[in-house]
């Protein structure tokens, strides 16, 4: 059997970018994440420098299995292995509040 492996932090950040521009291309998702998260738009290019946020990207597209599923099929991933990246970011993005 082929185990599979935890991917490393760097690579996971690559794939939370990847899915937070997934995200962005399309003005239904990105209300949907803003929502969400209550992330403020100009806030999410400071905020993607963060792991605990690109966690939280990830953790928003586990969440919603139809952007889930869009996301791997369009980036020819197995599903499994955005949870895997989610895994490797650990910890979790706590958002500013007022």
């Amino acid at each position: 059997m082929n185990k599979r492996t935890r991917p490393s932090p760097e690579a996971a950040e690559i794939l939370a970018i990847q899915a937070l521009a997934f995200i962005a291309e399309e003005p239904e998702r990105m209300s949907a994440f803003l929502a969400a998260t209550g992330i403020e738009p100009a806030a999410i290019r400071d905020a993607a420098h963060e792991p605990d946020f690109l966690a939280g990207v990830l953790e928003h597209m586990l969440g919603d299995e139809n952007l889930l599923l869009a996301f791997a099929d369009s980036a020819g991933l197995d599903p499994a292995e955005i949870a895997r990246a989610r895994h490797a970011l650990g910890g979790q993005w706590e958002r500013d509040l007022p």
